[in-house]
């Protein structure tokens, strides 16, 4: 992953949960940098959310504050005064003010924080601290990730290189409803905050808002975007070609993060495009999509490797899509069509099927028929691991 100037990040473990492992994360920015941000949409949002959302309206951070192994969600105001002790002691450090740091937190619901074991680490992860820190950073956030999740990106903009390198966590209670678990991405770009929020935004509505693993928004959600201005390239303007090469530049990483996520899924063992073509809009495109990302029994033949199309036909039949003409709608495994004319395709053989469902990655297809609206989701199978992994997740 390539550094990016301005962006210094440091871990180390304060075994918060289990010892010596990393979990906890400081992130340092550049006087001057701008940050957004989004959240989760969950009412019972966790602790560090509600700190992190009011202290980001006050006023742009110099730190983010991360730690591992407790969501400090659930956990009522003593939840949300530990996470504003843990950024007093940080801007205690750091010589700034309480609200120019921002926390996130990640793990187990309905715990109180170990607030020394994490505030006697914080010195050690500023030690730390280092443009190149992104990979230990990587691994530092994950709680039952299996892998590290990190993308890098450069592009040219007026003949100056300009950066985007991000990581994220995240494998169950996925659902996002607005970004992942946890993501941050920084870039040295110069951007002015209303329009680094509108790039954030657009590229979490087409990344980290079209993954689920299991249909759960977690309460601690949150993805935040960092411009640290040190590039050369001019400031970013909202219209023109130099915002168009960045949003899309933003977009792929995100993506690649958010695709990582589903490839990580708790148990998973097949990565799921689910993609829905000719819908009259993006609400019932994603209606359908998600209802079948979202079934059980979709999931469980996925895990099977089992062409059980019925179950994909039921779930589409129950989206709540509205005057839908069964006739005029196709479905499909990859190039392989199951459905058509209301009924199994005359030519679909359940060796073909076979063929496709043994894959590690495959495609269902929908067409409705209906518009020209086109949208898709990414999702993963659910297996006897997932139910295994969430049965002992507190042992």
């Amino acid at each position: 992953m390539h550094p990016v100037i301005g962006f210094r990040l440091g871990t180390t473990s304060a075994g918060i949960k289990t010892t010596g492992r990393p979990d906890l994360v400081v992130m340092a920015m550049a006087a001057g940098s701008t940050t957004a941000a989004v959240f989760t949409q969950n009412a019972f949002c966790a602790a560090p959310v509600i700190v992190a959302r009011e202290h980001l309206g006050q006023q742009q951070p110099a730190y983010l504050l991360v730690n591992t192994g407790n969501a400090n969600a659930g956990t009522g105001k003593a939840g949300v005064r530990d996470a504003r002790q843990c950024c007093a002691a940080l801007a205690d450090y750091c010589g700034c003010s309480v609200q120019s740091v921002l926390p996130f937190s990640t793990g187990v619901i309905g715990e109180p924080l170990p607030l020394e074991k994490i505030l006697s680490s914080l010195p050690f992860a500023l030690e730390k601290l280092d443009e190149h820190g992104w990979e230990a950073a990587a691994t530092g956030i994950l709680t039952t990730d299996t892998v590290p999740k990190g993308a890098s990106k450069k592009i040219h903009l007026d003949g100056h290189t300009v950066t985007i390198t991000g990581i994220a966590k995240g494998s169950g209670m996925i659902r996002p409803d607005m970004a992942t678990m946890l993501a941050f991405i920084a870039t040295d770009a110069a951007i002015e905050y209303d329009v680094l929020h509108e790039c954030l935004r657009a590229a979490v509505e087409r990344s980290f808002n079209r993954i689920t693993v299991d249909g759960d928004t977690s309460t601690n959600d949150a993805c935040v975007l960092v411009a640290t201005g040190k590039s050369l390239a001019p400031v970013l303007e909202r219209d023109g070609v130099n915002h168009e090469l960045f949003c899309a530049a933003l977009t792929d990483v995100c993506t690649q993060l958010a695709q990582a996520i589903v490839k990580d899924g708790e148990g998973a063992t097949r990565f799921v495009t689910v993609a829905v073509d000719n819908g009259r809009n993006t609400r019932e495109c994603l209606d359908v999509a998600y209802t079948i990302a979202h079934s059980p029994l979709v999931k469980t033949a996925l895990f099977a490797g089992d062409p059980n199309w019925g179950r994909i036909l039921a779930a589409v039949g129950r989206s709540g899509i509205t005057g839908l003409d069964l006739d005029n709608v196709q479905i499909y495994l990859d190039d392989v069509c199951i459905v058509r004319d209301g009924g199994r395709a005359p030519e679909y053989s359940e060796a073909a099927g076979q063929q496709v469902m043994d894959k590690q990655e495959i495609t269902i297809r929908v067409v409705l028929n209906q518009g020209v609206c086109t949208e898709s989701v990414w999702t993963c199978d659910l297996s006897y691991d997932y139910v295994k992994i969430n049965a002992e997740y507190r042992s």
